[in-house]
């Protein structure tokens, strides 16, 4: 049996950069058929590459988001030399997310030019913004030589355990539903310019309550207070996960909706890779840029002249696109009967 291809990807930061990263994955499995796919993530990632297949083995990145270190970088890479990886590909732009490849000895170092890294990489690519738009066509990209021909698209999938199901239920104590099942996910890391407000998706969380289904709120520690709203204004009668779960436990849980309501952030991408009914609200951000990358998912945006803006607020104060966003335009999407 032939020694198999060993590559290191120096994976993002983002909950839904690294399940699109899952499509370039695919690409390499595809491109090299006999090859292993270690990740250098963060520690919170682990929980979203146990469910790749294609994943071999994640390396914990002990240095924390934004963190230079020289020298933990270097000892990390010195670390991973008895690896003998063949290939590095190093997802983030930064000049010391290329760091640690280059000090593992790795021969091909691959990734895009990002902060003048000439040396650190040596299988640079310049980055065509206008060609490859989408975030997830840069990654999957790097998975061949640069050509003139957009690369095909993977989706990703992530893979549901059924007994991490049933146990996950009985923690929290959650029958086998009667009726369909709704997902809620209000929060957005990036900041405000990217919720919906709380009180549409209320609206449509009673609605779906009336018609027979649950609702389950999803998000962080920091969404608490936004779940909470939600939870108030719909007379208390959905289940609120957020901060209640770990990311392993969420996945779990948003694999028993029938349909999933998402602000652009992470959890939107999870959703549409546990390939559920997506419906993906955009206010500052471009629908174009980084969609959900399920086939079906609906996407909402208004398209005003003052979006997307990319702020973390709204500049102008209003945020008119996101409140003229109606409840009623989601739940007609829904087909809440």
């Amino acid at each position: 049996m032939s020694t198999p291809y060993r590559i290191l990807v120096v994976g993002p930061s983002w909950v839904g950069d690294m399940v699109m990263a899952q499509s370039l994955f695919m690409a390499l499995k595809k491109s090299h058929k006999n090859c292993s796919i270690d990740v250098l993530a963060p520690e919170w990632s682990l929980a979203i590459m146990a469910r790749m297949p294609e994943v071999r083995k994640a390396i914990v990145m002990p240095l924390g988001h934004g963190q230079f270190d020289f020298k933990g970088r270097k000892a990390l890479g010195k670390n991973l030399q008895d690896e003998q990886y063949d290939q590095s590909i190093v997802l983030p732009n930064s000049w010391k997310s290329a760091l640690t490849p280059y000090f593992a000895n790795i021969p091909k170092r691959t990734g895009y030019l990002g902060e003048m890294r000439w040396g650190l990489l040596n299988d640079p690519r310049a980055l065509d913004k206008k060609f490859l738009t989408k975030t997830v066509q840069r990654f999957v990209a790097l998975a061949a030589e640069p050509c003139a021909i957009l690369p095909e698209i993977p989706q990703p999938r992530l893979l549901i355990d059924p007994a991490s199901v049933e146990v996950v239920k009985g923690g929290f104590n959650i029958e086998d539903a009667e009726g369909k099942v709704l997902g809620l996910c209000p929060g957005a890391e990036y900041g405000p310019a990217k919720r919906w407000p709380e009180e549409h998706y209320a609206a449509v969380a009673k609605e779906a309550i009336t018609k027979g289904w649950q609702v389950y709120l999803f998000g962080s520690v920091k969404d608490e207070p936004v779940t909470a709203t939600i939870n108030k204004i719909a007379g208390g009668e959905c289940r609120d996960f957020a901060g209640k779960t770990s990311l392993t436990e969420a996945l779990d849980l948003m694999s028993l909706c029938d349909a999933v309501v998402s602000n652009d952030s992470g959890l939107m991408h999870v959703a549409a890779a546990l390939n559920i009914k997506t419906i993906a609200i955009y206010g500052s951000s471009d629908p174009n840029f980084t969609p959900p990358l399920h086939p079906e998912a609906e996407v909402i945006t208004l398209g005003l002249e003052c979006s997307p803006c990319f702020k973390r607020e709204c500049p102008l104060t209003h945020l008119d696109c996101l409140t003229k966003i109606s409840p009623e335009r989601v739940v007609a999407l829904l087909d809440i009967a």
